[in-house]
């Protein structure tokens, strides 16, 4: 991995330490220049008619993104952002009064709170397996579950937005295969940084974004089908024109790939701009970006665990790049801001965020911090150090 040339490709390197990855990180020059590329096409010729000299792209992007994720063309939707595409993959399940959702402790505050509208509005049961005494939930526990109560889905968040926690998403996929049980995996915060292939991780749907550690842009997400749901005629509560035909008076016909999950309109710009980073990402290796991030993380979170004042609040055995802390005497909002005047992007964790977690951890809050393999030793040491300074002002 060539680090110079991967921060030569991003300018914003020369200026600031980005640690909000988890956020959204650091778009590289040839994924803005896509982006732009495409908006100056708009500008010269037409919205529309972008669209239509654009199809031979369009397709190379539902490949790009396809790669990245070990699936087929078919199975790709875009979205405009991850909670979208979970949002139209939870609504094909059809959910009746007393059927369950077989859920974790750590999954997204997003996903949460619509569990609990369904529980509101339609009766269904919300069930949370339990965590591992080391953290995350507990693989054999959510096997039980699946087989004792035979829930509508499971969902799982693969890392959740409040730590660094990697959940054994292989394990639960395996377990819901074995019992034919539909499968939604939250994968927001790991495709970028980590491999994540659906069939080694037996998802029916997958949910992502373009913004984070993909380094694509804000507005844009993607959502995986896979062909067991495709075959059973699942299909998003609300439909458009883009994913269904208008055959007759009273009959629709639902389109046969995953596009049935996409509405007409697009940011094509975007979209364009997430394929690209797909690209971008494939061809630095995932394998190799998760090596960096592994030497970086570990740094930071050592680093951190030996000031005075400073909690490091991970929990689970297997951990990924995000590192989440208490300072004693600040609040998160205030240090982030802090760490913002050095020179230092993270970001703020609230308390809302992540109910379960926050509160067995006995804090309001955290500021996550969240390398990724463009940044350096060097900018690891000098957050550790800014920190420090701000920790001994309180």
């Amino acid at each position: 991995m060539d680090i110079l040339k991967l921060r030569a490709d991003t300018p914003a390197c020369a200026h600031l330490i980005h640690l909000n990855n988890a956020g959204a990180a650091l778009m590289p020059a040839p994924v803005a220049r896509v982006i732009q590329d495409y908006l100056a096409l708009e500008c010269r010729i037409g919205g529309y008619e972008a669209a239509d000299d654009s199809e031979l792209q369009l397709q190379a992007a539902y490949q790009s993104v396809a790669a990245l994720l070990g699936a087929q063309a078919r199975n790709i939707a875009f979205t405009e952002n991850a909670t979208s595409s979970f949002i139209r993959a939870l609504s094909a399940v059809p959910l009746a009064p007393g059927e369950i959702i077989l859920t974790t402790r750590n999954d997204y505050i997003s996903n949460q709170i619509q569990f609990l509208s369904l529980q509101q509005r339609f009766g269904v049961q919300i069930l949370r397996a339990p965590d591992l005494p080391e953290g995350g939930v507990d693989p054999t526990a959510m096997r039980a579950l699946i087989g004792k109560h035979r829930p509508k889905i499971v969902c799982v968040t693969h890392v959740p937005t409040s730590s660094g926690l990697v959940q054994d998403a292989q394990a639960i996929g395996a377990a819901c295969r074995e019992t034919d049980t539909l499968y939604l995996l939250d994968a927001c915060q790991s495709v970028g940084q980590m491999p994540v292939d659906v069939r080694e991780l037996g998802c029916d749907f997958l949910s992502a974004t373009s913004r984070k550690f993909l380094r694509g842009p804000r507005g844009a997400g993607f959502l995986y089908v896979s062909d067991r749901v495709l075959a059973a005629g699942l299909e998003p509560l609300y439909l458009d024109m883009r994913g269904a035909d208008w055959v007759a008076a009273d009959r629709y016909q639902p389109a046969a790939d995953a596009k049935r999950f996409e509405n007409w309109e697009f940011a094509y710009a975007l979209l364009f701009g997430t394929a690209e980073a797909a690209r971008y990402a494939l061809a630095v290796g995932l394998p190799a970006i998760q090596q960096r991030i592994a030497l970086l993380s570990p740094r930071l979170r050592a680093g951190l665990s030996a000031l005075d004042g400073v909690r490091v609040l991970e929990r689970g055995a297997r951990l990924s790049s995000t590192v989440t802390i208490w300072v004693d005497g600040w609040e998160p909002a205030p240090l982030v801001a802090a760490l913002r005047q050095r020179g230092i992007n993270t970001s703020a964790q609230f308390r809302n965020y992540a109910v379960f977690d926050f509160d067995e951890k006995g804090v309001a809050g955290a500021v996550r911090l969240s390398p990724h393999y463009y940044n350096t030793e060097d900018e690891i040491d000098r957050t550790i150090a800014a920190v420090a300074e701000l920790a001994r002002k309180r």
